[in-house]
């Protein structure tokens, strides 16, 4: 390990990007991740914080720029804890998430670089002001209320004018929002202390004639501002108020309180609607979710003659999507109000080959067995990546294919070396950009049972 220093200034070459985007420069080789510094640069930084096995350092001036280095749209980008990638060009982000996937699916699902290949990442046209759904966190600042987003590894909240990956009307909502509180002497969360009133501020915004949900999230049981709320926004739609008194990082609480437009806001992913609450998990990028449903639809390749199952269903919006090409679908998810909604949408969509069912993939898959085994099943975890034991009930069912939809290339990674070692084989890999100017990527695979 090299001495390395807090506060100590160096010139760094930065080889490579890291998992989250930040540059990557090796001294001795030892690893110091430089945010952003981009591959091919050299970089004078200041050394913040020397760890065990790697350390971090502050840019301070680019001293030899790349060629794909480009001026961020955002005002407030390298500040906020959002965009990590605005200062490299979108061609060269959609690269980078590529590389990213295929080396994970290398280092950690121990695949042969010959025996599987990564399709080009599939990207925007325009890939900015994408996000139907924003959470900002609200704060006491020394200037007053502060509405925006957390700055880079810490709770600091950083505003801005304007979000350059969120929607435009939320720019006017807030401040709507921050007159609000400040007309009717409503006071902003204190981490610190855990006092004060408010704590987020959800907004989404549906495809559909650009409705609005507006729902923030209190530090109390009750809020007696509700009537002057839904009066102050009676042009929105759906109005809702959470509330929230957990000393925690987590956004929203487990109570939720209608407002205004109970069950009214709905979206859209192609031609099909879905009804949305407060607590449903939406894809928030409309346009690439599209895309991207409909390279999980091609995997499948189903002709109205096969069974599916779509486990972590959420309000159902796979299942429907996939209804018309197959002869039936199943689809589960834990979650009761999820349940209660992809029933709804169900309806809605006029779709009868479809059925949602309450309760864990891995107790529901087996039962469905006895009758028919499932001719393909979809997956799409959360972050964690699935549960083993539905992994394992994929395997001693012998189900043909399985579509894994991943929004994290290493637990995919990590579930598709499981499955290769247990008699399955990676088929096709497609990245989809579903988060431009993040590290995220979402990455569609195929897997097969061996011959």
């Amino acid at each position: 390990m090299p001495m390395l220093q807090k506060n100590q200034r160096m010139i760094l070459s930065i080889d490579s990007l890291g998992v989250n985007g930040e540059g990557v420069a090796k001294v001795e080789g030892f690893p110091v991740f430089v945010k952003g510094a981009l591959q091919g640069e050299r970089c004078e930084c200041v050394i913040t914080k020397v760890c065990k096995s790697f350390a971090y350092a502050r840019l301070l001036v680019v001293l030899e720029r790349s060629a794909k280095r480009c001026e961020p749209r955002c005002t407030v980008s390298g500040k906020c804890g959002g965009c990590v990638l605005q200062h490299l060009e979108y061609g060269a982000q959609l690269e980078y998430k590529r590389e990213k996937v295929r080396q994970n699916l290398i280092r950690i699902g121990h695949l042969e670089e010959s025996s599987f290949e990564v399709m080009p990442t599939v990207g925007m046209d325009e890939p900015y002001f994408y996000r139907n759904k924003a959470q900002y966190p609200v704060g006491e600042g020394k200037d007053g209320i502060e509405i925006g987003f957390y700055a880079v590894n810490s709770h600091r909240i950083v505003e801005s004018d304007i979000c350059c990956i969120g929607s435009k009307k939320n720019t006017d909502i807030i401040k709507r929002f921050r007159a609000f509180m400040l007309k009717y002497g409503i006071s902003a969360y204190n981490e610190e202390t855990g006092k004060g009133c408010i704590r987020h501020l959800l907004i989404r915004e549906s495809s559909l004639d650009f409705e609005i949900m507006l729902c923030p999230v209190i530090n109390g049981k009750n809020f007696k501002y509700k009537a002057e709320l839904a009066e102050e926004f009676k042009d929105i739609k759906s109005i809702y108020v959470n509330y929230n008194t957990a000393r925690t990082n987590v956004i929203l609480g487990d109570r939720i309180e209608a407002i205004k437009g109970e069950n009214e806001f709905t979206d859209k992913i192609g031609e099909l609607k879905f009804r949305i609450s407060p607590f449903s998990f939406f894809q928030v990028n409309p346009i690439q979710t599209e895309k991207l449903y409909n390279i999980a639809l091609s995997f499948a390749e189903l002709n109205k003659t096969q069974t599916v199952v779509d486990a972590y269903c959420g309000i159902g919006t796979i299942s429907l999507f996939i209804a018309k090409k197959a002869k039936e679908v199943h689809g589960i998810e834990i979650v009761p109000q999820a349940i209660d909604d992809a029933n709804y949408n169900k309806k809605l969509n006029k779709i009868e080959n479809a059925t949602f069912y309450c309760g864990r993939s891995e107790t529901i898959v087996p039962k469905l067995c006895q009758t028919s085994r499932p001719d393909v099943i979809f997956v799409d975890p959360p972050r964690k990546g699935c549960d083993k034991a539905l992994l394992d009930t994929i395997i001693n069912t012998g189900i043909e294919k399985t579509v894994y939809i991943s929004c994290d290339s290493s637990t995919l990674a990590r579930d598709v070396a499981y499955l290769t070692q247990n008699g399955y084989k990676v088929e096709k890999v497609v990245p989809v950009d579903m988060f431009p100017h993040t590290g995220h990527v979402e990455t569609v695979v195929l897997m097969s049972r061996k011959g």
